[in-house]
């Protein structure tokens, strides 16, 4: 099994299938609106821009588990997230990164990353980086700003 097999819905309730992000470089993270780390949307929108004619895409899932701070529908968090930070970057909808109802996208990239393998998501703004073959090489907890792994990004691309 690999990252492409699995399918995902966007924010409007759409499927996504993750093959359609083959041979590019990805930033899969689980965020939310409502989190002392929200403000990690601008530096990850700064990549976004900075990168994706290169062939990088930040995949982000809001997720309501930590506290609750991810409140309201999937269209309304991508709504102000569009409004607050200006996003363009695909927006899935909120899902359960760990638990009994956790997605299975995150079981994956939890249990074949490298770095902390098989460990919990401990909170929101957690970040998984994936190669352009589909390898997840690293995985970033939450008080990482995205800047301070963009040199990783770029080795990537």
């Amino acid at each position: 099994m690999s990252i492409y097999d699995f399918k995902v819905n966007d924010y409007t309730g759409k499927e996504v299938l993750l093959s359609e992000y083959k041979g590019k470089v990805l930033l899969i993270v689980n965020t939310a609106t409502k989190c002392g780390f929200t403000p990690q949307y601008d530096a990850l929108e700064d990549l976004y821009k900075k990168y994706k004619d290169q062939g990088f895409e930040i995949l982000d899932f809001p997720c309501n588990q930590f506290f609750k701070q991810a409140p309201g529908s999937s269209e309304e968090i991508h709504h102000a997230c569009v409004l607050r930070f200006m996003i363009e970057f695909p927006q899935f909808e909120k899902i359960d990164v760990n638990g009994k109802n956790e997605h299975p996208l995150y079981a994956f990239l939890k249990e074949n990353c490298p770095v902390n393998k098989g460990k919990k998501i401990k909170w929101n703004f957690t970040k998984f980086l994936v190669d352009r073959e589909g390898n997840i090489v690293d995985r970033f907890e939450p008080a990482t700003k995205p800047e301070q792994f963009e040199e990783d990004i770029k080795k990537l691309l």
